[in-house]
């Protein structure tokens, strides 16, 4: 008997092909570990889902908070996920020589080059020191503190006066990342690439970084052979990947190349005796850098690389976090009012119904937009995952056995979600359990709390990341309100830049 053109056997199979790849779970709930392939058919059904994020929560808490991913079984891509507080406080303190980013990270990540993001040993250690030295300049500081004043006040302000006198909709995770864009540019490199205007400028840059962050996540999942077999034959998301590279490469040494010329016409010497003249942006205190031990004066790709990373870090983080901040605000009408009146509180009473802008001293402490910026970045965190690779064997604190190039995974976005970890309410967007009883900040382990990694790790911008963030948050709560579109949905997109798939939507009033 055949029912159009196909016989019962044919249809049996379809129907049984069926019904395991829609079970594709063992009956504890977890994804189902195939012969050869491992578990690659419930990841390929599990990326194209809207919620691919909250599954991982959800398999994570049913695994106990520890869970090997299964790859296939010639391509060496198992993964070793784990929550437990123990397991990650070892990982990234106890044992951090053995968990280190591992021969496969630089493969992976390897448009960031040689920079801070993918060196280990000496090479870490000593842009790590220099990096340091640096961000603490305070010829930096200051140039930080005028260029993010001034980019909020002629950029972004500019930016929502006209949304709100035009009644017209905008994205603000588009808005955010233009200003981080621009303010992130003038930092690094001392120059304004004026993205954050009403005209809204296609910027190839910020394009090129979005589709490499996609990638690379695409590369965490596809075994290495086969993506680089794409790059090859310059096909499919390798070629991409390879034309995004290109921008950013074009982009980046024109702006060095532009320094070295700008520097010398100047007569300035690379010294430390002449910085004051050079200027307050990171690359001309790089190129100004006495120590030759960075070989940066006659090595533009080094110089390209070090920018680069930096501009992942400024860039991408910052608008990310506000873009989730934002949201939660506006969804939180009780954070947002809570928020207003400790603003309203260091306020002038003349100025309290005027529009304004605020300075780093007088945010610095409003202990509650400091928590609701860390409960933010808790619940979504800008870089949603950590990626180690064991060089030794090892056994982690639950038992859980870790072989040699065995790569482990640690995901914040699950972590926030984990009820061993912050307890039942993990879920709610709740700033308050970062306020003790005096009112102050409360103390959060780095390793519970990763959004500005632990152990040697340690973000060195993580006091310059939240004072980014108070100055435009202030800004925006104090002077308009918000109101999404409806129907929008707030969806995290798969990629290594924790971003929304749809944007962020809303309509502006001032107030």
């Amino acid at each position: 008997m055949e029912v159009l053109g196909l016989g019962l056997f044919e249809i049996a199979i379809a129907v049984i092909s069926f019904y395991l790849i829609r079970k594709m779970r063992y009956d504890d709930g977890l994804p189902w570990n195939w012969p050869l392939v491992g578990m690659v058919p419930w990841i390929m059904k599990t990326r194209i889902r809207q919620d691919a994020f909250d599954i991982g929560v959800a398999d994570l808490g049913r695994a106990g908070g520890t869970f090997l991913l299964r790859g296939p079984w010639f391509a060496n891509t198992d993964m070793l996920f784990t929550t437990d507080l123990a397991n990650i406080r070892s990982i990234l303190y106890d044992k951090y020589e053995i968990y280190q980013k591992g021969s496969d990270f630089k493969v992976i990540f390897d448009v960031f080059g040689d920079g801070i993001f993918n060196a280990e040993g000496h090479s870490w250690r000593n842009q790590r020191r220099h990096a340091q030295v640096l961000l603490n300049h305070h010829q930096f500081r200051n140039y930080l503190t005028k260029t993010s004043k001034e980019k909020i006040e002629n950029g972004l302000i500019v930016i929502m006066d006209h949304v709100a006198n035009n009644g017209h909709v905008v994205d603000m995770q588009d808005v955010f990342q233009r200003l981080s864009f621009d303010t992130t540019c003038m930092f690094v490199t001392g120059y304004d690439p004026m993205s954050l205007s009403p005209e809204f400028p296609e910027v190839p840059f910020s394009k090129a970084m979005d589709a490499v962050e996609q990638i690379i996540f695409t590369r965490h999942v596809v075994p290495q052979s086969l993506w680089k077999l794409l790059r090859c034959l310059s096909i499919g998301f390798e070629r991409k990947m390879m034309e995004a590279q290109k921008t950013l490469n074009d982009v980046l040494y024109t702006y060095i190349s532009r320094k070295r010329v700008e520097l010398r016409s100047k007569g300035v010497e690379y010294s430390h005796e002449n910085k004051d003249e050079a200027g307050g942006d990171l690359l001309t205190l790089y190129l100004t850098e006495e120590d030759k031990s960075l070989d940066l004066k006659n090595d533009d790709k080094f110089a390209k690389d070090i920018v680069l990373n930096h501009m992942l870090a400024g860039r991408d983080t910052t608008s990310s976090a506000l873009t989730w901040f934002l949201w939660l605000v506006i969804t939180h009408p009780k954070v947002e009012a809570k928020i207003r009146e400790e603003i309203k509180a260091i306020t002038p009473p003349d100025e309290a119904q005027k529009r304004r802008l605020f300075s780093d001293e007088e945010l610095s402490n409003l202990s509650y937009l400091h928590a609701a910026l860390s409960e933010a970045l808790r619940l979504y965190p800008p870089v949603p995952f950590q990626h180690k690779e064991a060089s030794e064997a090892d056994i982690l604190p639950t038992g859980h056995h870790v072989r040699p190039k065995l790569r482990v995974m640690v995901p914040m976005y699950a972590m926030a979600r984990m009820v061993h970890v912050w307890g039942k309410d993990c879920w709610e967007f709740k700033p308050e359990r970062w306020i003790g009883k005096d009112g102050s900040i409360k103390h959060v382990p780095p390793h519970k709390f990763l959004s500005f990694n632990a152990g040697p790790r340690t973000c060195l911008g993580k006091n310059v990341a939240y004072s980014q963030l108070k100055l435009v948050a202030a800004a925006l709560i104090h002077n308009y309100s918000f109101q999404l579109v409806e129907g929008h949905l707030a969806t995290p997109t798969l990629s290594m830049i924790l971003y929304m798939k749809h944007g962020l939507k809303v309509r502006v009033k001032n107030r």
